[in-house]
């Protein structure tokens, strides 16, 4: 049976997104690169009363998570629902980082989700349906958080790149971009986040959206 396939499934969105999926009776592929991480993740969406398949790779590395991608697929069909979620986040200036912790990131943030969905994305299009969603942020650059804002506006292009080449064949390519911290309770909170993903997998193809912002209205707290 197909279902869901959640790319970076630790605490906060990821698990968040899976746990919606789960209570629509989705079976679940989880992928991070933690195995205790995705095993607690497995035994929760377990509880749900739904298939859930943990699985370990880094986005980083092409090979592990195709070949994680496969098993997720030989496990539960081709999924019907992709979410990439993998990023790493953390605060760094101009000229701080050297360049191979640039480019570790960006294969994270960016390239995996390329990986991902050049992997998936042809066999949706060829049977005409399937949604990718992409976790996004950064709506506005910020110079404290330089290789995040490279990260996520790569996110940008790179769902608009995959939307047009898959969009016509039936395929929803998506991002939700989160304008804050992630934290149980707050304007962001992940149950709430993970609202977006299902909405944007069960819309009308006449009523697609290419990038949800979730962002804290007047008066919320951040």
């Amino acid at each position: 049976m197909a279902g869901a396939l959640i790319v970076g499934a630790g605490p906060g969105i990821g698990q968040a997104v899976a746990r919606r999926f789960a209570r629509e009776g989705l079976p679940v592929a989880l992928i991070a690169r933690s195995k205790e991480t995705v095993e607690s993740a497995a035994e929760a969406i377990g509880s749900l009363g739904v298939r859930a398949v943990p699985l370990t790779a880094d986005a980083a590395d092409d090979t592990a998570l195709r070949a994680a991608l496969d098993t997720a697929a030989g496990e539960l069909g081709e999924p019907d629902v992709v979410v990439y979620n993998a990023a790493v986040i953390r605060p760094d200036a101009v000229g701080e980082l050297p360049l191979r912790d640039h480019a570790h990131t960006y294969a994270v943030n960016v390239l995996g989700a390329l990986t991902a969905a050049a992997h998936i994305l042809p066999g949706m299009a060829r049977r005409g349906r399937g949604t990718f969603v992409v976790t996004g942020g950064m709506p506005e650059m910020k110079p404290q958080y330089v290789s995040l804002s490279l990260g996520k506006a790569g996110v940008r292009a790179l769902v608009e790149l995959l939307d047009t080449e898959y969009g016509p064949s039936g395929v929803h390519v998506a991002t939700v971009t989160v304008g804050g911290v992630v934290a149980p309770g707050t304007a962001y909170d992940p149950d709430d986040i993970a609202e977006h993903y299902w909405r944007l997998h069960t819309q009308p193809h006449g009523q697609w959206e290419r990038e949800v912002l979730h962002r804290a209205g007047p008066g919320e707290a951040r």
